[in-house]
């Protein structure tokens, strides 16, 4: 297998925002294995890090939006692009303004300024994000389909076709990703508006700075004070922007993608398919295997007993970073006897308490040797998607965001089948662990 990257030394762009008009600099600085891609927002009192990852969308018009709490960084997509033609795993972006410099409207100048940089092999084996079926999203005439290859490679066949209205004439292309294409063929494709959608965005606002050279936008004679760099411009950066798109899934994806007339929304959409497709192959995978924690030692590190203790085992525990864990539900529970008779349905709030038992469990990998024990604090950003019936198995995931000396934040999620069923982000406060361990999480 391949190892990962980052870049050699530090690498800068400067420039302004595409929507906003700001002027910002981006800093890219090289990352530890595994690390994948974080942007962060340097202007902030405390440097706020936001992991380029599809948990992290926030949704906005025409463009590809990452936050974390009520700081967001705005336009990432050309930026990812550049990350992934260039087979770059792990990389900080630093940046000083709530959206990355758009430069020319393509890839190119991160792709400069990386080359420039230069990359660095690093030990750790590139992890892939395989398409392991047949997947499928659509919106009206738009839509993207997904379905497996035989290697590593991402190829892509796009349709660009808006009808015999719009300026844009159709356009195909099939192309094989690897970083000299993308180089070559896809980086230096900008993104381009119809000269009546500069006139929208113009009237709300978007844009005020840029001029016809700062933009591509296509009138009833082709692009306006303007040149293509390619007959097949769009088509070249809507393959662009998929490629930056699909690096949400927090890997390279490997596979086949069809695309007719997709947007960043659709893009958003398979990214999430492609993923919870992994998640589920991992957890099947660890299910097959020893549990990392059994029952019995659950027991031994959470206060909790009948009929409260709602963690069956741990099957994987990544240090104090990620842990996986899981819930049987069987019609034997005794909530079900009122919750409901005769439509028994697992009360949410027990989802929300088994989700942070296993958060509880993580932050004792790290508590251990401290003399703390995980209280629970506050919850954010609940969210319960499907009912949990009996003969549901319930994977629980619990990431650590902020581990601090006296608090803790989990990001947590149940999952049934491969679909989320709930999720949430828990904030423990850290206390003193009493002799007779007799506090609750």
């Amino acid at each position: 297998m391949s190892r990962q990257q980052t870049i050699a030394e530090e690498a800068e762009v400067s420039g302004r925002g595409l929507f906003s008009g700001k002027p910002v600099r981006a800093r890219f600085k090289p990352a530890p294995e595994d690390s994948g891609v974080t942007f962060v927002r340097s202007d902030q009192p405390a440097p706020i890090r936001i992991s380029a990852v599809v948990d992290n969308l926030t949704k906005r018009m025409r463009r590809t939006a990452l936050r974390n709490g009520s700081v967001a960084v705005e336009t990432v997509e050309h930026c990812l692009a550049a990350i992934r033609g260039l087979a770059i795993d792990n990389i900080d972006v630093e940046i000083d303004s709530d959206e990355v410099p758009s430069g020319d409207g393509s890839s190119k100048p991160f792709v400069d300024a990386l080359l420039l940089a230069g990359l660095r092999e690093q030990s750790a084996e590139r992890q892939i994000m395989r398409v392991r079926e047949a997947a499928h999203v659509a919106d009206g005439d738009a839509e993207l389909v997904a379905w497996p290859n035989d290697g590593d490679r991402l190829e892509i066949i796009y349709e660009l076709d808006y009808g015999s209205e719009s300026p844009v004439g159709r356009q195909l292309l099939q192309v094989t990703i690897d970083p000299d294409t993308f180089v070559k063929e896809i980086a230096p494709a900008r993104t381009f508006v119809t000269d009546a959608e500069a006139a929208a965005l113009r009237a709300a606002g978007f844009g005020p700075h840029l001029t016809y050279e700062d933009i591509l936008v296509i009138g009833a004679n082709g692009p306006i004070e303007n040149q293509f760099r390619f007959p097949d411009e769009c088509v070249r950066h809507k393959v662009l922007d998929l490629i930056g798109d699909l690096m949400l899934t927090g890997r390279f994806v490997a596979g086949r993608v069809y695309a007719r007339r997709s947007g960043h929304n659709l893009n958003h959409e398979l990214a999430r398919k492609i993923l919870e497709q992994n998640r589920q192959h991992t957890f099947e995978g660890q299910l097959a295997k020893p549990p990392r924690m059994d029952a019995r030692s659950v027991l031994r590190v959470l206060p909790h007993r009948y009929p409260m203790l709602l963690v069956d085992r741990v099957i994987e525990m990544e240090g104090d970073r990620r842990a996986v864990g899981i819930k049987n539900v069987t019609i034997n529970e005794p909530f079900f006897q009122g919750h409901y008779p005769l439509q028994p349905i697992m009360p949410g709030v027990l989802l929300i308490e088994a989700m942070a038992q296993l958060g509880g469990l993580l932050l004792a990998q790290k508590l251990e040797h401290t003399g703390k024990v995980a209280v629970l604090l506050s919850l954010d950003k609940v969210k319960f998607r499907r009912a949990v019936t009996p003969g549901d198995q319930v994977v629980l995931e619990a990431v650590a965001r902020r581990v601090k000396s006296r608090y803790g934040e989990v990001a947590c999620r149940s999952i049934v089948s491969g679909e989320i069923v709930a999720e949430a982000d828990i904030r423990f406060m850290l206390v003193d662990a009493e002799p007779s361990r007799d506090s609750a999480i």
